[in-house]
């Protein structure tokens, strides 16, 4: 068989995941990338689970792993600082295979680009059309045209592919609050356990970084575009500087030129992922909120099932409708459900908050992990192991 072609558009973790499991399996791969380099300047990400899974398919779970961190514990708070709710890693890692793993965004950008040939990285090469001409899909780009037997649109949130072949698609909605994220400097006594404290229409988490730094994120309830009246440090002193310990702390350790801030939004389902040789992948067909840390362990995941629907059969469109058919229904239900999550932590009305905090209180640490196996517990479509067998003994 001749070798088969695909044009990644995006060089995010997905893209560049799906290139790693495509040439790995004797594609000719190119990935478009409009920045003048691959590179990522977010903070910090969480890999559960389900994306060192994903990553194990691709060979690489080891490689990131060692370049991130494992904490002990972590859970949820409340206002004042009391405990609602703990998550014990070692036995996440028990249920689910491995543990919550924590790194910085450009660090596991690095590790993705360096398992791919230099020639298949095309930076600058903004894409200004996408269509499909009858017998193969053509992408318009900055350094030409290219007609492979693929095109994967991984070009995240506002995405190219999408718009043109799904031009009447609704467009994404606002999630109703903003977030600021930032890395502290080096903490000789950073905190042994993460997490996130719930307050009213606020909240603020933090997790470890290697090298005793801490990812620290931060949300609240304001209209889309608000900007902050003097610097978004300055912001972020007035909300959560009186906070309870670590959070002063934290915010004290954070250079005020290093936080980042971006409105929060999730993409509305899309009647489909692929159209003919064409598919989507990641924040492109599925874009949504960050509370359950989903992001890019679901673009993982999109890329390895890809690839393994494309090892099924030569027929590329048909193997696309397959990956519609796992994928979709899935990706949808988990926005949906990170949706749910972040409308309760950004409740403000004091009746609605004690009876969340209450209700978070009593539920046992054991039914909360129960209830995110249908998350975590994925594994690669030729995995034929089980990631969530200790569920049964």
């Amino acid at each position: 068989m001749p070798q088969r072609a695909a044009t990644i558009v995006g060089g995010g973790i997905g893209g560049l995941a799906a290139a790693i499991a495509l040439h790995r399996r004797g594609w000719r791969v190119e990935v478009l990338e409009r920045a003048p380099e691959f590179t990522e300047i977010g903070a910090g990400i969480s890999l559960w689970p389900n994306a060192l899974r994903a990553l194990e398919a691709l060979g690489l779970a080891d490689a990131v792993s060692a370049l991130g961190a494992v904490e002990a514990a972590g859970g949820v708070r409340d206002r004042r600082g009391r405990w609602l709710s703990r998550t014990d890693n070692a036995e996440l890692a028990r249920r689910f295979g491995h543990p919550l793993t924590v790194l910085h965004r450009a660090d596991l950008l690095r590790a993705l680009t360096q398992a791919l040939p230099a020639e298949s990285l095309r930076p600058g090469s903004e894409v200004s059309a996408v269509h499909d001409d009858g017998h193969r899909p053509v992408v318009d780009h900055g350094g030409g045209q290219s007609r492979p037997d693929l095109v994967i649109g991984a070009d995240g949130l506002r995405s190219v592919v999408r718009r043109a072949l799904w031009p009447d698609a609704a467009g994404p909605r606002y999630a109703g609050y903003t977030a600021w994220r930032m890395v502290t400097e080096p903490l000789p006594q950073p905190p042994a356990e993460g997490a996130a404290t719930w307050g009213r229409g606020e909240r603020f988490g933090y997790t470890a970084l290697p090298g005793g730094r801490m990812y620290c994120f931060a949300t609240a309830s304001l209209p889309a575009g608000a900007a902050s009246a003097s610097s978004e440090y300055a912001e972020l002193l007035r909300r959560f500087g009186s906070w309870p310990d670590p959070v002063p702390a934290l915010l004290a350790a954070v250079p005020a030129d290093a936080v980042l801030r971006h409105d929060l939004y999730d993409l509305p389902p899309l009647p489909s992922f692929v159209h003919g040789r064409i598919a989507l992948l990641g924040d492109a067909a599925h874009a949504m909120t960050p509370n359950l840390g989903q992001g890019a362990c679901q673009a993982l995941e999109d890329a390895v099932t890809l690839a393994h629907c494309l090892d099924s059969t030569p027929d590329v469109t048909a193997a696309l409708r397959s990956y519609d058919l796992l994928r979709r229904p899935r990706t949808q239900a988990i926005t949906r459900r990170s949706a749910r999550l972040g409308a309760l932590g950004q409740l403000s009305w004091p009746p609605a908050v004690l009876l969340r905090d209450t209700a978070a209180r009593l539920t046992p640490t054991r039914a909360t992990l129960r209830s995110m196996t249908p998350v975590l517990g994925w594994t690669a479509p030729d995995d034929r192991t089980t990631a969530t067998q200790s569920e049964t003994h």
